[in-house]
């Protein structure tokens, strides 16, 4: 691999992150999290991509069409799990501390 395919395999996953990041907002931390996420799943998809001896959008000996699904499919994920609020807890009956008259 070309030191032309890693460096455009570092900035795909930054420029996919940044836009989602564009896309849904939020706080600062969460473009961190979507640009991780994104850099992540690029790589696994290529990894797959050139394990399938994949074509789909090959760009020298980059995977770029399994590494851009990759990516969005872990920035989906990343963005449905940081989005999941807890749900809340039943609330129980409180005890009473008065004594029972009978």
């Amino acid at each position: 691999m070309t030191i032309q395919a890693v460096l455009l395999g570092i900035v795909t996953p930054i420029f996919l992150g940044a836009v989602f990041h564009l896309w849904r907002g939020g706080a600062t931390w969460r473009l961190g999290l979507y640009i991780v996420l994104a850099f992540i799943g690029f790589w696994l998809g290529h990894l797959a991509g050139a394990s399938l001896e994949s074509e789909f959008l090959k760009v020298g000996s980059l995977q770029m069409g399994s590494g851009i699904l990759g990516a969005i499919l872990f920035l989906a994920v990343g963005y449905w799990l940081s989005n999941k609020q807890p749900e809340p807890q039943a609330s129980r009956p409180k005890k009473s501390t008065r004594s029972v008259r009978r």
